[in-house]
């Protein structure tokens, strides 16, 4: 029987190709853990990093010098007491 070498060699092919493909799977599924865990960590820091933004937005904003309302009003007019006392036409 001159093909039983061949069987049992095609046999073998076999069992070293499933052997490397599960292999192959166990660290793609461990790369697969990984990278979903960096990218949970990365969005996480990135969220931070959008959060102290704002917060240093909102700082600033109150630091600035508030420039006084413009109004149509004329002081003068009010101070001779005439009018009504507004200081604003809105």
């Amino acid at each position: 029987m001159p093909s039983t070498p061949t069987w049992a060699l095609i046999a073998l092919g076999l069992v070293v190709v499933l052997v490397i493909a599960v292999r192959v799977i166990r660290s793609l599924r461990r790369f697969a853990r990984a990278r979903t865990l960096v990218g949970d960590r990365v969005g996480d820091r990135v969220g931070l990093l959008k959060a102290r933004r704002a917060a240093l937005t909102v700082a600033f904003a109150g630091r600035r010098r508030k420039e006084p309302a413009q109004t149509r009003a004329n002081p003068a007019y009010d101070r001779r007491g005439g009018g009504d006392g507004r200081t604003s036409n809105a």
